[in-house]
């Protein structure tokens, strides 16, 4: 077996050209991360994903035909998904909200430094979030602001209490974590765990909401009001 790192397999789905040709330049001078595909429409990303098989899809939110949102609720139906990160800019933050709610594992604002597209795609590949504390505090005072006084948001609210309280303290106790941005590391020196098991509670949460990753926890606190 190769000691190589795996190479994670990354398709672009962006309707514009140059925004595809930096992503292009930036993650293809990495040893391992390979863009396999780009698309200029969410119509034609599932088609690509059949054919290239990606580990992970960036995805622009406005697109003229098939807009980011609606591909990645229907990547995120299919077997075997491949991850998405989204790409955005502060006013898309609902449609943000909604992509991270429909299973996306991050987004990244398009004025990200290369740096920081690299390692936001590294962690999303292996299955981790990636949200920014000060872009979560915004997404969900702009959540919590349109659901206040609103049967929907009440209705939300109630549904994410009933889910968490099949939890155990513990796994709550670590769900709440989330809610609040922490990473593995943090939570396991909050809570005096090892990392190992951090990410076993984070697992068992996943299988015992029916969640694909932990943004979908880290949300699902918020709309029960725990942080």
């Amino acid at each position: 077996m190769s000691s190589d790192p795996k190479v994670v397999r990354i398709l672009i789905a962006d309707d514009d050209a140059l925004v595809r040709a930096g992503l292009s330049m930036i993650l293809g001078g990495v040893a391992d991360l390979r863009v396999v595909a780009e698309v200029a429409d969410g119509s034609e990303v599932a088609a690509a994903v059949a054919v290239h098989v990606p580990d992970l899809v960036l995805m622009d939110i406005r697109m003229p035909r098939m807009d980011g949102l609606a591909a990645t609720e229907a990547l995120r139906r299919a077997p075997d998904p491949p991850e998405v990160l989204v790409l955005t800019t502060f006013d898309a933050d609902e449609y943000v909200l909604r992509a991270l709610r429909a299973g996306a594992g991050g987004f990244l604002l398009k004025d990200t430094p290369p740096a920081e597209i690299v390692q936001a795609v590294r962690r999303v590949a292996a299955g981790e979030a990636t949200l920014s504390p000060a872009v979560t505090r915004r997404l969900i005072a702009q959540v919590t602001g349109q659901a206040a006084g609103s049967r929907g948001g009440d209705g939300r609210r109630e549904q994410a209490r009933r889910l968490l309280a099949g939890l155990s303290e513990r796994e709550r106790e670590v769900a709440v974590a989330l809610g609040r941005g922490r990473s593995n590391a943090e939570i396991s020196a909050e809570l005096f765990m090892s990392v190992a098991t951090v990410k076993a509670y984070v697992s068992r949460l996943l299988a015992k909401l029916d969640l694909n990753n932990r943004v979908q926890v880290a949300l699902l606190v918020h709309d029960a009001e725990l942080v």
